[in-house]
């Protein structure tokens, strides 16, 4: 698993790799929640994860709460199939704005402003 932050405009950008499982999802989060630190409009870049475990759904949640706490938008952009169906299983994918691609979602939360 990789995972970087980058930002464009107001918008912080994290983009995940490999698999996000429980020996991996502490580094997601760290990365993850250190990114968000002060932001309220992100992309979730999910394009290249293959797999994602109860542990990276977690994250994911939490990276939400905290957005949502300063009134922000999350978007997952490029999530599988597989993914999003385990989301809309347990109920998650209520919580997020979902995109095909990123430049989707950039542009999702520009015009949301």
């Amino acid at each position: 698993m990789n995972v970087t932050s980058s930002t464009v405009g107001e918008i912080t950008v994290i983009t995940a790799s490999g698999s996000i499982d429980s020996k991996t999802a502490s580094e997601f989060e760290r990365t993850a929640l250190a990114a968000i630190q002060g932001q309220s409009l992100v992309v979730m870049n999910l394009t290249d994860v293959e797999f994602l475990s109860s542990a990276g759904l977690r994250v994911l949640l939490m990276v939400y709460r905290q957005v949502k706490a300063k009134d922000g938008k999350v978007v997952l952009a490029g999530t599988s199939e597989e993914i999003l169906d385990v989301m809309s299983d347990t109920g998650f994918l209520t919580y997020f704005l979902t995109t095909d691609t990123l430049e989707e979602g950039l542009n999702t939360l520009k015009t949301a402003r």
